[in-house]
C-alpha cells in the first residue's frame, strides 16, 4: 500500500503519507473485526482512500464560500466587513513576497514598522501620530495602560459596557493593571461627576466609551466631551475616547444618524481616540489609535504592544483600505458602503428576478448594521421570501450547501435579504436555493 501511495504522493512528505495510510488501515481493521463475514479490500482501494483523505485535508483548510443573505451588514459570525478589492490585492502582494516591513530603503537599516497605514490615519484625522494594533480591544488596553500600575481610570457608569465575546470594559481596565473609578449613574452622568477623582489626583485617565452597540433612551444624560476634557487637562489627566466601531466619513450622507468621527473627537479635546478597522471603516480587523504624538510614542514602547501588533498582511490591507478614503473612493469601493448606498429599486428588481427563478416572493425588508455599529438603525431593503413547510430544514440545507447561504426565518418563511448580497452572487444564490429545495425533498 505504501508503495502505491509513494508513486502518487505528488511531493508530499513521507510522514503525512504514512499518517494517512495508518488511519485507513486502522479503519479497515475495525471494519474487519466488527463484521464476521467481511472481506479485506484490495490494497489499491485502500491506497485510493488514503489519497482521498490527503486531498480532503487540503480542501478542508480552505474557508467555504458563504453568501450573507441575513440583511446584517456587519455580521460578526460571518467575519464582519468584507474587504475591498484593493485591500485583498495588497494582502496578496504582502503575503507572496518580501515587504519593506521594518527596513528603511534610504539607509538600508532597520526602520519604523510599515508606516503606510499610520501615515494615512494621520492624514485622515489630523492627529499628530497614529498606531495600529490587532483589534480595538487591544488598542483600548494599551491606552488605559498609560495610567500605570495602580493608576486610576475614571469611567462613567453608563459606559461600563460589554463588547463582543463577553469582554467588559472594567475587565480591560483591571487587566491593564489600572484601578477603575466609577462616576455618575447608569443613565445620567455629568461633567462635574468627574471633578472629584481628578481634583484629588486619583484619576490619571478619563476613559470615554461610545455606546456603539446599544442605545439609552428616556431619562438619560451624557457628559459633554469638551467639558470633560477641559476638566481632565486642568488636572493633568489624559482623555482616551473609545469610539468602538468608528467612522471615517459622515454617515449622514447615506441618510443615517451621524456617527462620531475621530477627527471630531480629537478637536473636542480627546488625547487619544481608538476605533476598529473592520466595522464602519470596512476593512480588516485592526485597532486604530490616533492622537497626541508623545502618547503614541509611549504606546509603541509598551512591552505588550509587540504582542498586540498585526502582521504584514493586515498592515498592507489596512493601508489599502485607508487609501480609498484619502482618494475619495470609499463609498464606491468599500463593500460595506457600496451595500448601504445601493438604491432600493435596484434591490427590488434583483429580488423579482431571483424570486421568479426559485419560486419565491419579492418582499420589502429591513437591513441592520450589526457588528456593534449604529444600534437600532435600519436600512430599507428588499429580499426573497421562500414559503416552505420545512423552513428550518431549508435554512439548514442552505447553510450546509456550497456555497453556504445564511438567511433568516420570519413568520415561518426563509427570507434572503439582498442588501447584503453582492449582485455578482445572484446566480449562485439561485442555484443554491434550488439545490437546497431538492435536498430536503
Amino acid at each position: 500500500m505504501l508503495a502505491v501511495l509513494r508513486s502518487s504522493a505528488n511531493g508530499r512528505d513521507l510522514e503525512a503519507v504514512l499518517a494517512a495510510a495508518r488511519s485507513v488501515i486502522a479503519e479497515e481493521r475495525a471494519r474487519l473485526a466488527s463484521e464476521s463475514d467481511a472481506v479485506p479490500r484490495p490494497v489499491d482501494e485502500l491506497a485510493g482512500q488514503a489519497q482521498l483523505l490527503l486531498d480532503a485535508l487540503e480542501g478542508d483548510a480552505l474557508p467555504p464560500s458563504v453568501i450573507n443573505a441575513t440583511g446584517v451588514l456587519i455580521h460578526t459570525n460571518l467575519g464582519r466587513s468584507t474587504w475591498p478589492q484593493a485591500a485583498i490585492n495588497a494582502a496578496v502582494l504582502a503575503a507572496t513576497g518580501p515587504l519593506l516591513l521594518e527596513l528603511d530603503p534610504e539607509s538600508g537599516r532597520r526602520g519604523r514598522r510599515y508606516r503606510a497605514a499610520e501615515d494615512a490615519l494621520i492624514a485622515l484625522t489630523g492627529a499628530e501620530d497614529a498606531f495600529v494594533t490587532n483589534n480595538n480591544a487591544a488598542a483600548v488596553a494599551l491606552a488605559v495602560g498609560l495610567a500605570g500600575r495602580g493608576g486610576g481610570v475614571v469611567v462613567s457608569r453608563g459606559e461600563l459596557v460589554e463588547i463582543g465575546g463577553g469582554v467588559r470594559i472594567p475587565e480591560i481596565v483591571r487587566r491593564a493593571g489600572a484601578k477603575l473609578i466609577e462616576v455618575g449613574t447608569t443613565n445620567r452622568t455629568r461633567a462635574e461627576d468627574f471633578e472629584g477623582p481628578l481634583a484629588e489626583g486619583r484619576a490619571k485617565i478619563v476613559l470615554r466609551v461610545h455606546r456603539s452597540n446599544f442605545q439609552q433612551v428616556g431619562f438619560v444624560e451624557e457628559a459633554d466631551l469638551a467639558s470633560v476634557a477641559a476638566l481632565a487637562h486642568g488636572h493633568g489627566a489624559i482623555v482616551v475616547d473609545d469610539l468602538g466601531s468608528g467612522a471615517l466619513l459622515d454617515t449622514a450622507r447615506f441618510g443615517l444618524p451621524h456617527e462620531p468621527q475621530p477627527d471630531e473627537r480629537l478637536a473636542a479635546g480627546a488625547d487619544l481616540v481608538t476605533f476598529s478597522g473592520d466595522k464602519l471603516v470596512g476593512g480588516p480587523q485592526a485597532g486604530l489609535v490616533v492622537g497626541r504624538g508623545d502618547l503614541i510614542a509611549r504606546l509603541r514602547t509598551d512591552p505588550l504592544a509587540r504582542a498586540m501588533r498585526p502582521d504584514k498582511v493586515t498592515l498592507a490591507a489596512v493601508a489599502a483600505t485607508l487609501a480609498l478614503y484619502r482618494a475619495g473612493r470609499a463609498a464606491t469601493e468599500i463593500p460595506l458602503w457600496r451595500a448601504v448606498s445601493t438604491l432600493l429599486p435596484d434591490l427590488q428588481a434583483r429580488a423579482s428576478t431571483i424570486a421568479g427563478v426559485v419560486g419565491g416572493t419579492a418582499i420589502p425588508t429591513d437591513a441592520t448594521f450589526g457588528g456593534g455599529a449604529l444600534p437600532g438603525v435600519v436600512v430599507a431593503s428588499c429580499g426573497v421570501a421562500l414559503s416552505d413547510r420545512k423552513a428550518d430544514a431549508l435554512a439548514a440545507a442552505l447553510r450546509m450547501g456550497l456555497p453556504a447561504v445564511v438567511g433568516r426565518i420570519e413568520a415561518g418563511r426563509v427570507v434572503l435579504d439582498l442588501r447584503t448580497v453582492e449582485p455578482d452572487r445572484d446566480r449562485d444564490l439561485e442555484a443554491a436555493v434550488l439545490h437546497a429545495r431538492e435536498a430536503i425533498g
